[in-house]
């Protein structure tokens, strides 16, 4: 093997070390910024929802993330990763107490409404 083969093998080598470092030391500062951060429970809207699918070409597997975008009563918006099974619990405009920390979300409790449509056991059209 010449010489150039041998550097350029190398300089691979190193990029692909340095970009599995980088994805590693950037994991664990985000954990640790999360961790550091304030449990907040604030009062929110669900604004929006999005989901964001890789994969799944040929035999390869899918995988879904699942987004929530939640505006604060002082107008400010956040977007969190939510699992699927509360992502479809939520719908937009849905109102209540978020709870979060970070960018790590933990829990969305709605606010109980009466039911529209239902007075004396009679349902209105």
């Amino acid at each position: 093997m010449n010489a150039f083969a041998s550097i350029f093998i190398g300089a691979i080598f190193l990029i692909i070390a340095g970009v599995i470092v980088f994805v590693i030391i950037s994991g664990i500062r985000s954990g640790m910024s999360n961790n550091a951060a304030a449990l907040l429970t604030l009062h929110s809207t669900v604004v929006t929802k999005r989901t964001e699918v890789s994969g799944g070409s040929g035999d390869s597997r899918a995988t879904t993330r699942y987004y929530v975008t939640f505006e604060f009563d002082n107008g400010e918006r956040t977007e969190l990763i939510v699992g699927g099974n509360h992502y479809g619990m939520m719908v937009e405009n849905d109102r209540g107490m978020l709870t979060y920390q970070g960018t790590r979300f933990k829990h969305f409790e709605r606010d109980v409404q009466p039911q529209s449509g239902v007075s004396k056991g009679q349902f209105y059209t």
